[in-house]
C-alpha cells in the first residue's frame, strides 16, 4: 500500500469509489474498444445501482468512456458532453451474480462499428479490478501497465509473445490467461514494470496466432 491508496486519487468528487473508480472503468473500457464510442449500454449492480445517480457514478462512467481522467472539471457535464458528441448511453440496474457491490457492466459500440464488453469494479480509494473483458474472465487492477493481448489459442503463441517480451527486456510483473474453449479466442492479461514502447506493441501484433493488443497505461 502507498500514500495514493490512503488519500485517494486527485478527481472532481463526490466519491473515490463511485466517482473517481467509475472514470477509471470508463476509461478502460474506452481503451479496450479503441475508437470513440456511439453507443453505451451499461449495467449496474449493487450499490453502484442504488446511488448511481446522487454519487455522479453516471457522469463519471461517460465520462471515462469519451477518455476523460479523474480530475477533468468536464466530469459535472459529462451527460450533456455525450449528447453534443453522438454518444447515446442507457442506464440499466440489474443484479450481477457474486459481483463485488460497486461493479458495473459496460458494453460499448464504436464509430467503426467495432464494440467491446468490459465488466469491473470499484473497489474503494479510486481503484478498481477489470474482471471480464468481452466475455473471457481477467484479473487487472490498472495501477500497472498491462497488455491485453488478444488471439487464438495455437501451440506456441504464449512462448512467443513472453519470449519477445524478454528479448525486449521488459519484466513481466503478472500473467494471466483466459480461454472459453481450447483451441479459441483466448486472452492473456500481462502486468508489466516500466514503461512500453508503441514499436513493442507494434511487433507483438504481428506474431503469429495475434488478433490484437492493448496497452491500458497505469492510471
Amino acid at each position: 500500500m502507498n500514500v495514493f491508496d490512503i488519500i485517494g486519487p486527485v478527481m472532481i468528487g463526490p466519491s473515490s469509489s463511485h466517482t473517481a473508480g467509475a472514470v477509471r472503468l470508463g476509461r478502460v473500457a474506452w481503451k479496450i474498444l479503441g475508437e470513440r464510442a456511439v453507443k453505451a449500454n451499461i449495467q449496474l449492480s449493487g450499490s453502484f445501482a442504488q446511488t448511481y445517480r446522487g454519487h455522479g457514478t453516471d457522469k463519471a462512467l461517460i465520462a471515462g468512456i469519451m477518455g476523460m481522467p479523474t480530475d477533468d472539471e468536464r466530469i459535472r457535464h459529462s451527460l450533456e458532453l455525450a449528447r453534443e458528441r453522438g454518444l447515446e448511453y442507457h442506464f440499466t440496474l440489474c443484479d450481477i451474480p457474486n459481483a463485488h457491490p460497486n461493479t458495473a457492466r459496460i458494453s460499448l459500440k464504436g464509430a467503426s462499428g467495432t464494440s467491446a464488453v468490459v465488466q469491473g469494479a470499484s473497489i474503494g480509494g479510486g481503484n478498481i479490478l477489470v474482471t471480464q473483458i468481452n466475455g473471457m474472465d481477467v484479473s487487472f487492477t490498472g495501477q500497472y501497465n498491462t497488455l491485453l493481448v488478444l488471439h487464438y489459442d495455437k501451440p506456441g503463441t504464449i512462448a512467443a509473445v513472453t519470449n519477445f517480451m524478454a528479448y525486449s527486456e521488459v519484466n513481466i510483473g503478472n500473467f494471466r490467461l483466459s480461454r472459453p474453449k481450447k483451441g479459441g479466442e483466448a486472452v492473456m492479461t500481462i502486468e508489466v514494470d516500466g514503461d512500453v514502447s508503441d514499436a513493442l506493441i507494434s511487433s507483438l501484433r504481428i506474431l503469429p496466432n495475434v488478433i490484437n493488443v492493448v496497452l491500458i497505461r497505469a492510471i
